[in-house]
């Protein structure tokens, strides 16, 4: 399906029924390692848009590429428009295909690394091996300004907290991503940063004014447009002030139809996040959400995971075409940029042979600038008592926490090894204990320094308390580690020396790792103000 820019595509679609077009409108998933024979049967019968991939459609990489290369046979066999075949590989805590691929470096991190540079390099790696494995669609990156340290969803998700930095990173990985052939989509429209709460379990409401929504959660999407996102994926968020009737922005005709489209002037595809999430499934339900989502602008619909949700979708969609509710001619909108961005991915494209792949996946060259973003995201904010950099000399103790997803986004619920794993490859005489263990603080005179691991104790009350404990027992010899929320030396804020890192990824640790020991030289600066001693942009 090829495609000059002024092309329509009234010609592929003229013969096709009303389900048949409301089909190509979806993005679906599925529960298992293959689809199931009812869900190729939709690819079939109607011809499905596209696919997600989640966590619990993965095994590997060679997996994914035999995977994908079904599918897309299925949609050619049929003889229905190539799919997009779509994840969320944003990086560090949020990255769906883990093994036989590199692992870059997550938004925060980047945005510690303040390096435009970093933002397209990891992007166009990252979407490089995407494409190899089938992906043409990835649902990243996320341009949520992080400014509320009680947000639950996008925490680390987000470049930082400052909108000119996540304008600039966001502006680089879309270009990163798309120079790859893999679209790129930022999300979640309008802006997700300033909530403090999760819109897979509720419905958040942001009360700022037009003005403040200029000045923060817009830009970093102005950029994106300018940039040339393909796809723009939508927040189940109320804002008053865009939409007084209270709908979500995914549904509202004021924000997709009159902001985005209007104001902003975007003309590509507007894609919704997914309807079974709380946010709509418990207010509409993905079938009346489906066919208002649409009516207010949406071009592609995300139903993920339940089967029969799904199919009630499809058939809302195509019985409000029949009873005036949306008009074919809206259909046909979406169907125009759905198909011209089919056009230009040249979706559906036969995939290389698994031997020819697996030669261009987590090279050495992709590697090494894994690890060299990722370095250079270390942040050093405090360092007092000369306990840094540790000596070979005498005993470590690594207190190390139990790992929790805090939103049901972060598929990431358990690290791959420890610190002290990566510590005891640099150094002798390391000895390493669990938050949930017994005897946690025996014997700490024993040992010449503590290394105190949190992930993020302002959500984990085990973590909270160990830090407390800890600070009234041996504060003068702790370095605090944080491995995903900076914000953790708030609540330790007496501690001798504090390293931040962005993730619990092996990568991170490995990296912070050399940093402790005196191997590398922190150079990451804070992303985020943590307080008035450590503003936005800190870092020793």
């Amino acid at each position: 399906m090829s495609t000059s820019k002024n092309t329509t595509y009234r010609d592929v679609y003229a013969n096709w029924s009303l389900k048949e077009k409301a089909a190509q409108l979806f993005v679906f998933g599925f529960q298992d390692k293959l689809p199931s024979t009812e869900f190729l049967t939709m690819i079939d019968n109607h011809g499905l848009g596209g696919v997600i991939y989640f966590s619990r459609n993965i095994e590997n990489a060679r997996q994914v590429h035999d995977l994908s290369s079904r599918l897309h046979e299925a949609a050619a066999k049929a003889g229905r428009p190539p799919l997009l075949v779509s994840i969320d590989q944003e990086g560090g805590m949020v990255a769906r295909i883990v093994d036989g691929v590199t692992l870059m470096p997550g938004n925060m991190a980047l945005g510690a690394t303040g390096s435009r540079d970093a933002a397209y390099e990891t992007a166009r790696v990252s979407g490089t091996e995407l494409r190899l494995l089938g992906v043409n669609l990835n649902f990243a990156p996320c341009l949520d300004v992080n400014n509320n340290p009680d947000n639950p969803v996008i925490n680390v998700r987000s470049f930082g907290d400052r909108p000119e930095l996540v304008s600039e990173l966001g502006a680089a990985a879309v270009q990163g991503y798309q120079s790859a052939g893999v679209a790129a989509t930022v999300k979640h429209f309008p802006g997700h940063g300033d909530t403090s709460v999760d819109s897979h379990h509720e419905l958040p409401v942001v009360a700022h004014d037009l003005k403040r929504l200029e000045e923060i959660e817009l830009p970093p999407f102005k950029a994106a447009i300018a940039a040339g996102t393909d796809v723009i994926m939508t927040a189940h968020i109320c804002l008053p002030a865009l939409d007084a009737s209270g709908v979500p922005s995914t549904l509202s005709e004021p924000v997709l139809t009159g902001l985005l489209r209007g104001e902003l002037g975007y003309d590509r595809v507007i894609v919704t996040d997914c309807l079974e999430m709380d946010a709509i499934d418990r207010y509409y339900g993905p079938a009346e959400g489906a066919v208002k989502a649409i009516a207010a602008g949406a071009d592609l619909v995300l139903v993920s995971h339940t089967f029969e949700k799904q199919l009630a979708a499809l058939d809302a969609v195509t019985k409000a075409v029949e009873e005036g509710r949306l008009t074919e001619e809206r259909l046909n909108e979406s169907l125009e940029r759905i198909l011209a961005l089919k056009a230009k991915l040249s979706a559906g494209e036969p995939l290389l042979p698994w031997e020819e792949t697996a030669l261009r996946l987590a090279t050495p060259e992709h590697q090494a600038a894994a690890e060299r973003w990722s370095e250079a995201s270390v942040t050093l904010v405090k360092n007092e008592g000369g306990l840094l950099p540790l000596s070979a000399d005498g005993r470590t103790l690594v207190i190390w926490p139990e790992i929790k997803a805090i939103s049901v986004a972060d598929e990431m619920l358990s690290s791959d090894g420890t610190l002290g794993t990566w510590l005891s490859k640099k150094l002798p005489n390391v000895e390493e204990r669990s938050m949930t263990g017994d005897g946690l603080f025996d014997g700490l005179e024993q040992y010449d320094r503590i290394v105190f691991v949190s992930y993020d104790a302002s959500k984990q009350p085990l973590e909270r308390q160990a830090a407390e404990q800890l600070m009234k027992l041996a504060p003068e010899k702790t370095i605090a580690v944080s491995i995903r929320n900076p914000l953790d030396i708030n609540l330790y804020p007496q501690v001798q020396a504090f390293l931040a890192v962005y993730e619990s990824r092996p990568l991170a640790l490995r990296s912070v790792a050399k940093a402790l020991t005196g191997e590398l030289k922190p150079s990451g600066k804070l992303p985020m103000a943590l307080s008035e001693e450590f503003p936005f942009g800190f870092g020793l």
